[in-house]
């Protein structure tokens, strides 16, 4: 990805330090957090905490990071990146028409203890050093549990990394992973608390704080649908009802293994970050575009049924289809607004599995290629069907047509015409009103 110009060498920065560091800070660093973002992140972070006293008082310029790292800019903005996305930095920007100056704030990394706490930390690691490496490591550190107006521009966990190369794209952005726990009553297990339900299975005994949180991190990490996640859990659970983590780990890894071909779980840079506000789309399709790629398919069904619950037959239908075609989540949300469109708003199983085959032979990867491909489809089926016209009235009698006849078929072809227009003006009509239904959705 191309990193050039996001920041450039005279942006002067600031460093602050939230919380004293752990004795070990230096192990935490070298021997856990290096494996996961690399050399250069990590050398930022230790020149930054050096550049604390020359930054009390007078801002430095970026231009003295390049020289301290012997770094070029791009690169010191993606180690920079990287630093927010695995919990190490917060960013903050303050832009005046002088000059734009950072507030860079270094976050406490794990103790080495700490971060053998942390799920999803020692997933990462687990899969980056390997079985051997990982069990010295752990056996070595002790697992016992530690307990302005500036505009945040932090990048997120999910905006910067992936752990695999994906067949399938959507997963929601998480937030970094200081603020995940503050989250958490935020995030909707409605799902997962109706199947436990339905089985008799004390809800409270299984989502705790901690299991949430682990649950989470688990969908996060291996890109897991909910289907998937309540099957991990029912596999995870004692015979009183206890979830056993490192049992839930394990099956939630053997899934991911199995839906990917074996394939192994590495933290790696996405291609395609999320767009930031100066990025967001400015035509009304491409608002449209934007917002079927970055919501869910849930989301989109409620939205479109003025924040009404999608029932469970609507999302069953959606699941099945999605998992038997595997149709990446912005392709299924256009699916699902395609379908909606054209069947009086609604959700026939029949005709959208007819659909989904199609899309799924034609490897859609986006929001933007299914809607083009619907679009073309569309114009492609309605000049098969004036082809045809025009081969039956060819194919008819010679004989001689009289004028008023001809006249009724240009009076026909005028009229098809307008019809046309009035189609292509129905249509921005259908996006205009699709984000009127997400702006009062979102202002909610």
């Amino acid at each position: 990805m191309n990193y050039i110009g996001k920041i450039l060498p005279v942006d002067g920065y600031f460093v602050e330090l939230k919380n004293d560091l752990p004795t070990e800070y230096n192990l935490s660093l070298t021997h856990l957090y290096q494996p996961l973002i690399g050399i250069h992140a990590i050398s930022l972070f230790q020149t930054l905490l050096n550049e604390r006293m020359f930054t009390a008082n007078t801002p430095q310029t970026h231009h003295t990071l390049m020289n301290y790292l012997n770094l070029p800019l791009d690169e010191v903005y993606r180690s920079r990146i990287k630093l927010e996305a695995i919990g190490l930095l917060k960013t903050y920007v303050s832009q005046s028409s002088q000059a734009t100056i950072y507030t860079y704030q270094l976050q406490s990394p794990f103790s080495p203890a700490g971060f053998f706490n942390d799920a999803m930390l020692t997933q990462l690691l687990y899969h980056h050093i390997g079985e051997e490496k990982f069990s010295l490591l752990e056996k070595h550190f002790s697992k016992k549990k530690d307990r302005q107006t500036d505009v945040e521009v932090t990048a997120t966990f999910n905006e910067v990394f992936q752990t695999f190369t994906p067949t399938m794209e959507g997963a929601p952005a998480n937030q970094s992973l200081e603020e995940e726990a503050q989250q958490m009553t935020q995030l909707d297990f409605s799902w997962m608390e109706n199947m436990l339900r339905q089985r008799m299975i004390p809800i409270n005994r299984v989502l705790t704080k901690e299991n949430r949180r682990l649950i989470m991190q688990m969908m996060n990490l291996y890109d897991l649908a909910s289907f998937e996640v309540e099957k991990s859990v029912l596999w995870a659970l004692s015979e009183d009802n206890i979830l056993n983590q490192d049992e839930f780990k394990s099956a939630c890894h053997d899934l991911f293994k199995t839906k990917n071909n074996q394939q192994s779980v590495r933290l790696t840079e996405k291609q395609n970050r999320k767009k930031t506000m100066r990025d967001r789309p400015l035509t009304k399709e491409e608002q449209l575009i934007y917002e079927l790629e970055t919501i869910s398919p849930k989301q989109l069904l409620e939205d479109l049924s003025n924040g009404k619950q999608a029932s469970e037959q609507d999302m069953k239908v959606i699941r099945e289809v999605m998992t038997s075609q595997g149709l990446p989540a912005p392709v299924m949300n256009v699916l699902i607004h395609y379908v909606l469109l054209q069947s009086n708003m609604k959700l026939s199983k029949a005709y959208i599995e007819t659909i989904a085959s199609h899309w799924s032979r034609a490897n859609l990867q986006t929001a933007k290629d299914a809607m083009e491909f619907a679009k073309k489809e569309k114009e492609r089926y309605q000049g098969k069907q004036k082809s045809n016209k025009n081969n039956s009235y060819r194919n008819k009698s010679t004989e001689v047509i009289p004028d008023w006849f001809k006249d009724r078929n240009k009076k026909k072809s005028t009229e098809a015409e307008d019809i046309e227009d009035v189609d292509k003006q129905k249509e921005q009509e259908e996006i205009e009103a699709l984000l009127r239904q997400y702006s009062v959705s979102n202002e909610k």
